[in-house]
């Protein structure tokens, strides 16, 4: 009986071994075709086909195909603006109408929604075969937010839940091979917090909120979250004194945080409270830039007289 187990692993081993060395022959041929034709380029489909025949489940190869129809379903147009920002994005050309207004063109990804969706099917096989690998949840992400634009439903649905998953499990998640330390998740989401701030638009801006509010009710000691909320407030909303008190309790905890300093010394200038916005100002001449210092000294001397 013995001799038949043995036989058997052997027989494993070596199979396994077989199916190694074919993707590492796949994995050097998609690399080389890449190199020449990029993600999408003449070739790749085949190649992608005839490696998940030989390997389904290969880490690689399941990025890589996300990556193929992801790329082949997009083409790029060109949208003119009177806006000199769009979806965070400088113009590539700008040119003045006959009544001398500035109208921006932008650069622009379009998409296929046929091969979107094949994207979208590549990489939910992905979190599937390896459901705690954050490389494949951030694919699926970043696919919703360049397909959604202006309005990032789908991208915040999909954090919000991701987040969820993180803080309530017992950890094991990984990203890029290595098991993740505990500020890496958080400075990652803040990531796509930034992403959809810069977005500017209403519907970003309120994701950019309720995702740094899910946040910062999850990891409660993490308070760039906070600096958000009080930012969301400042620049959005205009809520000067919902942003003040933000911005203090982040200094509550963190008496030298630069950002919080300085947004506070801005909301308490666009309240007019003289008294508050000195408060805020002395603590930026001793935390802030060489610039930031000399231009608070200077407004305190004009507050002060």
């Amino acid at each position: 009986m013995k001799k038949y187990i043995g036989a058997f692993l052997m027989m494993f081993v070596a199979v396994a071994m077989s199916a190694q060395a074919q993707s590492q022959d796949f994995e050097r041929k998609y690399n080389l075709l890449v190199s020449k034709g990029g993600l999408a380029g003449v070739g790749v489909e085949t190649l992608l086909e005839n490696w998940e025949k030989a390997d389904s489940l290969n880490e690689t190869m399941l990025a890589a195909r996300f990556d193929y129809y992801f790329t082949k379903a997009q083409s790029s147009d060109v949208l003119k603006k009177t806006s000199s920002k769009y979806l965070g994005m400088d113009p590539i050309l700008t040119i003045k109408d006959s009544l001398g207004t500035d109208i921006c063109y932008f650069q622009v990804s379009v998409f296929d929604d046929e091969l979107y969706g094949e994207a979208l099917r590549a990489v939910d096989k992905a979190i599937a075969a390896y459901p705690k690998k954050l490389e494949f949840r951030f694919m699926k992400a970043n696919a919703y937010v360049a397909y959604e634009k202006e309005s990032p439903d789908m991208a915040l649905v999909s954090l919000l839940a991701l987040a969820d998953e993180v803080a309530s499990s017992n950890g094991g998640w990984e990203y890029e091979g290595a098991v993740i330390d505990p500020s890496f998740f958080p400075e990652a989401i803040q990531e796509y917090c930034y992403t959809f701030f810069n977005i500017g638009t209403p519907s970003s801006y309120e994701a950019f909120k309720v995702l740094s509010e899910k946040m910062m009710k999850l990891y409660p000691d993490n308070i760039e979250f906070l600096n958000n909320i009080g930012s969301y407030h400042l620049s959005v909303k205009k809520d000067y004194k919902s942003a003040l008190k933000c911005y203090a309790k982040v200094l509550k905890s963190r008496p030298d945080d630069y950002i919080a300093i300085r947004n506070a010394s801005l909301a308490a200038r666009r309240m007019g409270n003289v008294k508050q916005e000195i408060k805020y100002l002395e603590l930026l001449a001793q935390y802030g830039t060489e610039k930031d210092r000399m231009l608070a000294n200077a407004r305190l001397d004009s507050l002060k007289k």
